[in-house]
């Protein structure tokens, strides 16, 4: 692990370089003078390099490197914001974005907002993970990766593999010299399996990542524990049969399947909607919104998640926010223009795609506490029903709460067991009154393998899911059988 600081490091890419055009004092005085008179606002600093080397049928597809560079300067008064950005780190640049943002005061002044609290945490390691080891050792990989998926099983007609990471030096820089920084790590693997018997083909696939260096994912153990997973659904789907349609008892299972609730849940509580009387949870806060049991938390402080920042993009540290307690409404996910504007403290959930990106309420990992109840105990439960194992894509309507979700993995429950395996089911529902309709938690809380990417306005930022299985009753299942 590097012994330099995240703003020694930040401040030799952005003001030290021989090639450098702009130097520390420069940049924090027109910070300075062009958030005077504002409510709040930063100079977000950003430096990032990535790769992505994909394989398909023993062939490298694509294989690339990025470097981008550039600043987001936002100021704020009242509920407006003026934002501007650059993909150079210059002081003529910055110059322009501090005229162009400054005209958000139009004549009138702000109370500046105190700076966030500082925070000494590291979650995760510094370094770049794209200076370990050698682009052609990950290639490799991938070629071994597709040599072994077709030795498990001569039903494998096809694989597609890919390996992408990221390292990302950000420094945020406030009106009053408040400065703080972020290195941050991000690696994924994906691999799909596609089998085929009789002349039918099915597809499976998993994934898994997170702040951490390659060497995890390298790993034998590793990559052939992803290649083993994709080919068990790949043969899983192949024996599915048509999934009916009805109304019917539905045990989701543990970790990924998280997901539905970040989607049909989550967004809801992000403050901007909830500020805004958008989302389907508004104006409830302090009432009983789910069953008693159910806990619902954003936790953007665990070590090493892809979801997690040791900072986020507006210099407040992350925290585990509760926001529904055994049922209860009791927060909402803040940035700092949002909770200001409702009365309340920033939560470490300012988040922005690129520096080209104005940060808002985001989610970091978002999950359901662990019950009692066995997954047994729920199976044996249920007299005709589905189990949910892995979800695919899914929507959602924030203002409704409605979510429409395919299950990639999915198996019909008859008479308390787990039967046939089923393709084409989704599950209808409305976020508010799938909550109320837990009755069930399990004692399995389990994370996802850490590939989410969660779209919101146009931006996609790394987030986490999880959950233990739950049984929640009287779903309706979409499907095709007669």
């Amino acid at each position: 692990m590097s012994d330099a600081t995240p703003l020694a490091t930040t401040d030799a890419l952005f003001f030290e370089r021989a090639d450098a055009l702009l130097d520390r004092a420069a940049a924090e005085r027109i910070v300075r003078e062009g958030l005077a008179g504002t409510d709040d606002g930063e100079l977000f600093l950003e430096y990032r390099e990535s790769e992505n080397i994909s394989l398909d049928d023993g062939r490298i597809r694509s294989a690339g490197f990025d470097t981008s560079y550039g600043f987001g300067l936002r100021a704020i008064l009242g509920e407006e914001a003026g934002f501007a950005h650059a993909g150079e780190i210059s002081e003529a640049a910055l110059k322009r974005a501090a005229a162009t943002v400054s005209s958000v005061r139009a004549g009138r002044s702000g109370t500046a907002s105190l700076a966030p609290q500082a925070s000494n945490s590291r979650l995760y390691s510094p370094d770049n993970p794209l200076g370990a080891g050698s682009f052609a050792g990950r290639t490799n990989v991938l070629g071994e990766i597709d040599a072994y998926a077709r030795s498990r099983d001569s039903r494998v007609v096809q694989v597609s593999a890919s390996i992408s990471g990221e390292w990302q030096a950000v420094q945020i820089i406030r009106a009053d010299g408040t400065r703080v920084a972020d290195l941050r790590p991000l690696v994924r693997m994906n691999v799909s399996v596609v089998v085929e018997n009789d002349g039918r083909r099915e597809t499976g696939g998993t994934g898994l990542g997170g702040r951490y260096g390659y060497e995890r994912l390298i790993d034998p153990a590793t990559w052939k524990g992803a290649v083993d997973e994709a080919l068990r659904q790949a043969l899983v789907n192949l024996e599915s049969r048509p999934a009916p349609a009805a109304e019917m008892d539905v045990v989701l299972g543990s970790g990924w399947p998280g997901i539905l609730l970040h989607e049909a849940i989550g967004h809801g509580l992000e403050g901007d909607f909830n500020r805004k009387k958008t989302s389907a949870f508004a104006g409830l806060m302090g009432q009983r919104i789910a069953a008693p049991g159910v806990t619902v938390v954003d936790d953007g402080t665990l070590p090493d998640r892809r979801g997690s920042l040791t900072i986020d993009d507006e210099g407040t540290p992350t925290n585990r926010t509760v926001l529904i307690e055994d049922g209860i409404l009791v927060g909402f996910l803040q940035d700092r223009l949002n909770a200001r504007l409702m009365g309340e403290r920033a939560t470490g959930n300012g988040r922005r795609q690129s520096y080209a990106h104005a940060p808002m309420p985001r989610m970091t990992n978002t999950l359901m506490e662990g019950g009692t109840a066995t997954t047994e105990e729920m199976i044996s439960s249920v007299k005709r029903g589905l189990y949910a194992v892995n979800f695919g894509g899914g929507q959602v309507d924030i203002t409704s709460g409605k979510f429409v979700f395919s299950a990639s993995e999915a198996y019909m429950i008859e008479d308390g067991k787990i039967g046939a395996p089923v393709k084409g089911a989704t599950l209808i529902g409305n976020g508010p009154d799938s909550l109320t309709k837990v009755e069930m938690i399990g004692n399995d809380m389990a994370l996802d393998p850490g590939v989410g990417t969660c779209g919101k306005n146009g931006q996609g930022v790394p987030v986490g899911v999880g959950q233990p299985t739950l049984k929640i009753s009287g779903l309706t299942v979409g499907g095709t059988a007669t």
